[in-house]
């Protein structure tokens, strides 16, 4: 069948700018505030074909455009005559405002991943990967956009109506609504006349405060442009966050609301599932599947409120959490491309260092879980431009080190913690990011140097962080001096990459995780990596109280989503807090979501060991449950483990697996 085909990577840049230029406070708009490319506006598609007869082909496009058969210009008209024999056909298409983008049905020529294209920098790009010495082939229309009618730039998520559960009438005169638990999508006002005052929020309080609350609107019935029906007079707001909708009438009058609720489509039958003797629990895994679903969008999101932007950091866990519960490869390749723009490099990825090095880690973690090696081939040469921007920023020992326009994160912390300087938590990143582009070099057969530097940045990280009297590594070296503080940072990925010996490992552990003189992280986005480190210690017994006291206190708070941040000794309005701003904490954080990820992974115990799944290990652990059952999805369908008290049973889809009881190491047959 034929599809839509654009140049490589432009529909997702467009579409990002249109996604991350949505957000609003207090109705600005908000912008992101990094470098945001632009679609080239003019691109040639071309293809030799080779005719046992006359064909006549319908052609269309996303602007204007013109058509050749072997050089010689046609008239433009949509319906084309290519008579029997070999040709070269060109198409060429121009548009400013959105992706140029092409859709050609015949009997046998379609557009599809066949076709090349340029930008007309002569660079033509093949499936094959390299295309006259350089440019590397994307799939077209991986979205499958294959009508005439609704061409790329018209694509929008579903939507489904959803009424409030309740209403209150405040003191004021105002109407408060209740949607029952966080969501996303259009608020709508049938029968408005006058003027009212909406007020959104992800808590109660947040709508009542009409000074404070962070996203709201005027709406008057002379807002033509929100009417969507002149019969019942209905109005469509702009997509917002809420759980609550406070509306104060100002003049006039109106009949009711109602919302548009938004959201990405998923197969249920191909979905990851979790249940156990723990109530609680369940509780945790069903909210943080809601919490994905909610900013799994035409990207993944941070926040639904806010920020409403991809983030590198936060989009690097959406993808591993997505890998256990919907398997949306079409949405993380999406967000890859989106985050890497277009060359010339000239800032970090999100401005941001560590998330930079997280990009990279991300497309050898597609690789691992799906096999596709046509993106890995795809997203090499971004890979290559933007690994020699970090190492031409590198200090004098070869390390990475943070400059005046770079913004070192790590994490949101409540204690004193310098993020300049040479960190060793940036160099683990730096080491494990050089070590994917080895690893994707030599999958593409192509020679380099990234394993040497990543062989010699990991003896010298070692040599200057790693201290045996702490049992730990050291924080920074700052000014040419070691700041010896001890975090959890650096230390649990240095577990979870395998960048600790076995006996340096267990110091962790002893010296550093387990240790409540070392600073507690109160984020869940590196509750994640912490709960994983643990766990790759063998130490669910340990996880899963955590999880329960800290998802679980989430939910003893009232929570339906879980949250950017939660600190369990605040108590009320002190939750809504963040940012110096009384609402200004995101109460739908993907990053919120990761027991999905961990006990997929950990406890149901199924991962890949080569890639796309092609052979498997199923190492379940109860860690202190009576029983679980689950699946996770793969390339080929799921994986289904069940763990009870009179034994383990694993069906699979496919593929070739192992499970792994204690020293037992079990065959499974796939049955695909």
């Amino acid at each position: 069948m034929a599809t839509w085909i654009w140049y490589p990577g432009d529909f997702e840049i467009w579409l990002g700018n249109k996604f991350n230029n949505r957000r609003t406070e207090r109705g600005a708009m908000f912008p992101p505030f990094w470098k945001q490319d632009s679609h080239w506006p003019t691109v040639e598609f071309t293809k030799t074909v080779d005719l046992d007869e006359d064909e006549t082909i319908t052609v269309v496009a996303e602007g204007k455009f013109n058509f050749s058969i072997d050089g010689k210009l046609q008239y433009p008209h949509t319906q084309q005559h290519i008579p029997k024999g070999v040709h070269q056909l060109s198409v060429k298409v121009w548009n400013q405002a959105t992706p140029p983008a092409l859709l050609i049905e015949g009997k046998t020529i379609s557009t599809d991943s066949s076709w090349q294209v340029t930008y007309e920098d002569k660079i033509w790009i093949d499936e094959n990967g390299v295309a006259h010495g350089s440019g590397i082939y994307v799939p077209a229309g991986s979205w499958h956009f294959n009508r005439q009618d609704t061409p790329p730039s018209h694509y929008q998520l579903e939507r489904r109506e959803m009424c409030p559960v309740g209403c209150e009438k405040i003191k004021d005169g105002g109407l408060l609504y209740d949607f029952g638990r966080e969501t996303f999508g259009y608020l709508k006002i049938r029968g408005l006349s006058g003027t009212v005052g909406i007020y959104y929020g992800e808590s109660r309080e947040e709508a009542l405060d009409k000074e404070h609350c962070e996203t709201l609107d005027m709406l008057s019935d002379k807002d033509q442009e929100r009417l969507t029906d002149e019969g019942t007079r209905t109005y469509t707001l702009d997509s917002k966050a809420f759980r609550f909708v406070y509306i104060e009438t100002l003049q006039g009058g109106y009949d009711g609301v109602a919302m548009d609720a938004e959201y990405a489509p998923f197969d249920e039958q191909r979905s990851g599932t979790f249940r156990c003797s723990d109530e609680e629990l369940n509780r945790i895994w069903e909210v943080a599947a809601y919490t994905m679903d909610l900013t799994t969008r035409e990207f993944f999101v941070d926040g639904i409120k806010r920020d409403r932007w991809t983030w590198s950091g936060d989009a690097i866990q959406s993808y591993l959490m997505n890998y256990y519960l919907r398997f949306d490869c079409e949405c993380v390749k999406r967000t890859i491309r989106q985050l890497c723009g277009k060359d010339p490099v000239t800032a970090h990825v999100n401005t941001i260092m560590d998330y930079t090095f997280y990009w990279f880690k991300s497309i050898l973690d597609y690789y691992l879980y799906t096999g596709d090696l046509t993106f890995v081939r795809e997203m090499w040469p971004r890979m290559v431009t933007l690994m020699e921007y970090v190492l031409n920023r590198t200090n004098a020992d070869g390390m990475a080190e943070g400059q005046s326009d770079d913004w070192i994160f790590v994490d949101w912390v409540d204690f004193p913690m310098h993020k300049r300087g040479t960190l060793c938590f940036e160099q683990l990143l730096f080491c494990k990011a050089l070590e994917t582009m080895h690893t994707c070099a030599t999958l593409l057969g192509i020679d380099s140097r990234y394993g040497a530097l990543a062989a010699d940045l990991l003896s010298k990280v070692k040599t200057t962080f790693w201290n045996e009297e702490r049992h730990a590594f050291l924080h920074a070296i700052e000014d040419g001096e070691m700041n010896d503080m001890v975090t959890k940072f650096p230390n649990m990925f240095a577990i979870i990459y395998g960048y600790a010996t076995p006996e340096e490992q267990q110091a962790i552990l002893r010296h550093v995780l387990l240790n409540e003189q070392v600073e507690a992280i109160t984020t869940p986005y590196m509750r994640f990596y912490e709960l994983e480190a643990l766990c790759a210690m063998g130490m669910q017994a340990t996880v899963l109280p955590e999880m329960k006291a800290y998802w679980g206190g989430m939910l003893r708070e009232g929570a339906t989503t879980f949250w950017e941040k939660y600190i369990p000794s605040e108590h009320g309005t002190q939750h809504l807090a963040m940012y110096g701003r009384p609402y200004g904490k995101s109460l739908c954080h993907a990053w919120g979501a990761s027991p999905i990820y961990i006990l997929g992974k950990y406890f149901l115990g199924v991962r890949p060991t080569k890639p796309g799944y092609d052979e498997y290990e199923v190492r379940p652990c109860l860690g202190g449950l009576e029983w679980m059952e689950g699946c996770v999805p793969t390339p080929f369908g799921k994986i289904e483990v069940s763990v009870r008290p009179d034994g383990v049973t694993v069906r699979s889809d496919g593929g070739r697996g192992t499970l792994i009881l204690g020293d037992r190491c079990i065959p499974i047959r796939g049955e695909g």
